[in-house]
């Protein structure tokens, strides 16, 4: 099988990285093709670099030996069915139903923080940005979550649900974004933060995101 992911600018693209993560995770081999984001077209659909591989004319899109898949979790829910080995979803149904349930939480929502917050893995800040009400309500969520969810299954290993999940590579692009501005997090919640930094195939996509000196 032939597969290749066309994915967006390391630095910026957290839609490309969720996808990313979860076939390395899943130990798919895959080609990637990167697609410049910043030409005409751009938050529009109308790339036309994207629109030949993606009928939205958006990033990531995958195809997979022919069968294009052009949705970050659409693209992993055919990675959990196509490798189950790799379990990528929890095995207990409760267990999996709530990853299920925060992960589509994060595909739909989080409006503000996307909105004040972009993804930029290079960007440190020295201290937080002034933010209004509501982006603080949806970090306050998110903390929520992590911290929840941390308190509940830390006994079975350090991501979300104990063992690694798709829902671990959704809230990644986040981590990120917490990192960047300097947001204050919870002890459980930074923790998590800090799986996902010291995961080497997160640091195989950061490092792919910050060029190197004198290059």
């Amino acid at each position: 099988m032939t597969n290749t992911l066309y994915i967006g600018d390391k630095n910026y693209s957290s839609w490309s990285l969720r996808p990313w993560l979860v076939l390395r995770w899943a130990g798919v081999s895959f080609d990637e093709r990167l697609i410049r984001l910043d030409q005409p077209g751009y938050g529009a659909g109308k790339i036309a670099e994207a629109l030949a591989v993606s009928p939205t004319g958006r990033v990531p899109c995958l195809d997979a030996d022919g069968l294009r898949i052009w949705d970050s979790l659409a693209i992993a829910e055919w990675a959990a069915e196509t490798y189950p080995a790799a379990q990528l979803w929890p095995a207990d149904k409760a267990k999996r139903a709530e990853a299920r349930a925060v992960t589509a939480e994060m595909h739909s929502g989080f409006q503000n923080v996307r909105r004040d917050l972009s993804m930029n893995i290079r960007r440190r800040l020295e201290r937080a940005p002034d933010l209004p009400p509501e982006t603080h309500a949806e970090i306050a969520r998110l903390d929520q979550i992590w911290s929840g969810l941390r308190a509940r299954f830390s006994g079975e290993g350090p991501w979300l649900f104990g063992a690694r999940s798709i829902a671990d590579a959704f809230y990644a692009p986040v981590a990120t974004r917490m990192r960047s501005y300097k947001v204050a997090l919870g002890a459980s919640a930074s923790r998590w933060c800090e799986t996902i930094f010291a995961d080497r195939d997160f640091r195989a996509w950061e490092e792919g995101a910050i060029p190197i000196a004198g290059m």
